[in-house]
């Protein structure tokens, strides 16, 4: 009897444990959901994080809120969502900045280990946009008047550390150019000034530039990627038109603040693959030139670290700073 009494002693508390540990997931969602998107709206970053956000509020009847903090090259962001409570409110759409922000940065936080990744969204190259009043009308005349340019050449990205700065530091090195960097407060800032005359080019994120292109607002030089684009197969790659070793390509995702319980890791995941392998999202990500991913979190995690040092070399040999 009273062993009996000891194992009711022990039975009923351990089941109380972990009744709690599920009860996030059974019960979440029960507010509305941060989605921390770590640029300004417009642009590549803020696309994405707007069409998951809108079809996520459908899908989970609960409002999913994009909250843009493009500051800082996406730390405050990063700041932001490391501070919450992981408790599957808090969400943040990084992408390869954040990574690379630990080669250019002087960080309170570990990109990678501080936080909680759920899972890759997408992978995406970026587009070599100029003015279209310049002259160039294809690479090889970009290469030649870069190189050849009378005055202070400068480049434009959507911030320090961005895709489009090391892109565009790269292109220096590999091009022979010298030019200077201008860094905005996001995508969309970035294209709005390069219409407007303020610098010569950007390598920009294909969901905010192709349809800019589209429209003649700028011109579309080339793509950074392998292979030329599905639906833009008029663009050329960077690589086929005359600097073969030139290929960058990016990525987004989706990571919560560190030690999100499993069991939210979980659903999480469950519902951004969900709205991931939706036709209407597949082709929308397609349209802009990103391929999607949905790569399980731990998978997430090792690219994200091995994303790090592969940025961390580069930027030691293009001597990009921050500052």
């Amino acid at each position: 009897m009273r062993k009996g009494r000891r194992l009711r002693h022990i039975f009923i508390p351990l089941c109380l444990v972990l009744a709690a540990a599920a009860a996030p997931a059974a019960e979440w969602p029960a507010r509305p959901i941060r989605f921390v998107t770590p640029a300004a709206p417009g642009g590549t970053t803020d696309g994405l994080s707007r069409i998951f956000s809108a079809r996520m509020t459908e899908t989970l009847k609960t409002q999913v809120i994009v909250d843009n903090r493009g500051s800082a090259s996406g730390v405050l962001a990063a700041e932001i969502v490391k501070a919450a409570a992981p408790d599957g409110y808090t969400l943040f759409m990084a992408y390869h900045q954040h990574t690379v922000n630990a080669a250019l940065l002087k960080l309170s936080y570990h990109p990678v280990n501080d936080f909680t990744p759920i899972t890759q969204l997408t992978e995406a190259g970026l587009a070599l946009v100029i003015h279209p009043g310049s002259p160039p009308k294809n690479f090889k005349e970009f290469l030649d008047w870069t190189r050849n340019f009378k005055g202070a050449l400068n480049y434009g990205s959507a911030g320090l550390g961005s895709g489009g700065h090391l892109a565009g530091e790269l292109y220096k090195i590999q091009a022979g150019v010298n030019a200077g960097h201008i860094p905005y407060k996001g995508a969309g800032p970035s294209l709005i000034a390069l219409m407007g005359g303020e610098y010569h080019y950007n390598f920009a994120g294909l969901v905010g530039a192709l349809p800019l292109a589209r429209a003649g607002k700028i011109r579309a030089i080339a793509v950074t990627t392998e292979k030329r684009i599905p639906g833009y197969e008029d663009i050329p790659t960077v690589k086929e038109s005359g600097l073969p070793d030139f290929v960058v390509v990016g990525w987004y995702g989706v990571i919560t603040p560190p030690k999100l319980p499993k069991q939210l890791v979980t659903r999480l995941h469950a519902e951004l693959v969900k709205v991931l392998r939706e036709p209407d999202t597949n082709k929308r990500i397609v349209g802009f030139g990103g391929t999607p991913v949905g790569s399980d979190p731990n998978s997430f995690r090792i690219f994200m670290l091995a994303d790090m040092n592969k940025w961390a070399d580069v930027v030691k040999k293009s001597g990009a700073k921050a500052d």
